[in-house]
């Protein structure tokens, strides 16, 4: 077992001194990670492919998403007004006492751990969103590398050391520690200088993380991106008109990266008509279009057929179509149907099977397809489509999916997560362990930051995000008012 004590102290020496990191000297080394690791090139992408087995192409586009969010994180951070700097001034004549000089912004909460997910070796795992967010808000990470691509890992570690270098920084603002064990994680976790985790993954893994977290002396905040089934109701009117169009990119969408992505439809529901059966059998003829893969990993690809096998033997379950998948860990992409009242009595249905699957839900009347809906855990993503008079007609459903799902998805596929100021990729447990934040996106950066109040501070001695003269000119709140 690896002696993580000189790990996690050199993590927390690092955040003595990166703590105070200008936002320009950050954006500096955030874009000299980019740098680095768009230079690693053809040798990155096609290890990834190799430890994976996903296309090449699959990782062009992952790299180019995780420079990008290095660069955002860069520029964030460099403009500085993420801080969110509050400021009450002193009022000697407030009665019936005065005021004193308040002043709040947001700190670095220390070193973090983060956890190495397996089905984006770029975007989520050593050098992903957690990482990017975690060393922006001017914290030391320390990555547990996922034992599925460990030399994906090692490539790009290199290159964040380089980067480190290049930038004149302390030499163990990022570390990443290859020990694969659940103890490992465990004693990561509760390492007293850990300040914070990050984790994607199962349900189970992320439960376990947080409940090690709480089990601490001093309990930390863990951010778990967990289970989401990603329901997707479909209204009448817009089956009728595009079925078609809808079953070939659904298709699309279940079996994208083997059915491996946290935001897959897994849940499909309608009301019964046919349409929808029309719907649910060009669903299937799409599906039976679509080569078959090998999953990430065999633990992935033993869960996957397990889970599967328990649902499509559960009462009621009728199985529409099931790919031939004979080969070593490729996954049959698998499409089902059962009716709501069915569904309804069956609660191990409402789980996420994690790989190329999709359970339609066939639904008695509207009423009964609210109810299902209304009763469904926490959520990554939820997706109505329909038309435009049908969505104003059930604006209803929109009351409900902000209630158990952290982005609602118009007339579009949920699989993409674009990296932007207003994304949410969270939701209600079990999607997540806290739904008040994002783990993509710019506000991801306040997971592993916290508000400190400076009271009647001498000018001199505070932060320049709080002086009175605002020299880096950022936005803040001063007397109830946004201002530069």
């Amino acid at each position: 077992m690896t002696d993580f004590n000189p790990i996690m102290e050199q993590a927390y020496e690092a955040f003595l001194s990166y703590q105070f990191c200008s936002g320009r000297k950050k954006k500096a080394f955030l874009y000299a990670i980019a740098d680095a690791l768009n230079a690693l090139g053809e040798p990155l992408l096609t290890t990834a492919a190799e430890e994976t087995h996903l296309p090449v192409f699959r990782f062009e586009g992952e790299l180019a998403r995780t420079c990008y969010h290095f660069r955002a994180f860069g520029d964030l951070v460099e403009e500085g007004s993420w801080v969110e700097a509050v400021i009450d001034k002193k009022d000697e004549d407030r009665k019936p006492l005065p005021r004193p000089d308040m002043r709040k912004m947001l700190i670095p909460l220390g070193p973090i751990l983060v956890f190495g997910a397996s089905n984006f070796p770029l975007a989520y795992s050593t050098p992903g969103g957690d990482t990017a967010s975690a060393l922006a808000a001017g914290c030391p990470v320390v990555v547990k590398g996922h034992p599925a691509h460990p030399r994906t890992s090692a490539l790009v570690a290199r290159a964040i050391r380089k980067a480190i270098k290049d930038c004149g920084l302390h030499p163990h603002v990022f570390q990443l520690v290859e020990d694969s064990s659940f103890e490992a994680g465990k004693l990561l976790t509760q390492h007293p200088r850990t300040a914070g985790v990050g984790f994607t993954g199962s349900l189970s893994g992320g439960r376990a993380i947080f409940d090690y977290a709480q089990h601490r002396e001093v309990p930390i905040p863990v951010f778990s991106e967990m289970g989401s089934t990603n329901p997707v109701i479909l209204l009448p009117d817009a089956l009728k008109i595009h079925a078609e169009e809808y079953a070939k990119a659904f298709a699309g969408a279940i079996t994208q990266g083997v059915g491996q992505f946290c935001t897959r439809p897994g849940i499909q529901l309608a009301v019964e008509s046919p349409d929808f059966d029309r719907y649910i059998h060009m669903l299937a003829e799409a599906l039976a279009k679509k080569k078959v893969f090998k999953m990430l990993h065999p633990g992935i690809h033993d869960n996957y057929t397990a889970t599967l096998s328990k649902a499509l033997a559960t009462k009621g379950v009728e199985t529409v179509f099931h790919a031939d998948a004979p080969g070593y860990l490729e996954a049959a992409q698998t499409l089902a149907k059962v009716r709501g009242r069915d569904f309804i009595s069956n609660p191990q249905l409402h789980h996420e099977i994690f790989g190329p699957f999709s359970l339609m839900v066939v639904c008695k009347n509207m009423d009964e397809l609210k109810a299902i809906w209304k009763n469904l855990a926490g959520q990554l993503t939820t997706t109505i489509i329909g038309t435009e008079q049908e969505l104003i007609a059930h604006a209803s459903l929109i009351d409900i999916a902000r209630n158990i799902a952290g982005r609602i998805v118009f007339n579009y596929i949920p699989t993409g997560v674009e990296v932007a100021n207003a994304t949410v990729h969270g939701g209600p447990y079990p999607a997540a362990t806290d739904a008040r934040f994002t783990s993509v996106g710019m506000d991801a950066i306040k997971r592993w930051v916290r508000p400190v109040c400076f009271q009647d501070c001498p000018d001199d001695l505070l932060p320049d995000e709080l002086k009175e003269s605002n020299p880096l000119g950022i936005m803040r709140k001063v007397d109830g008012v946004f201002t530069r």
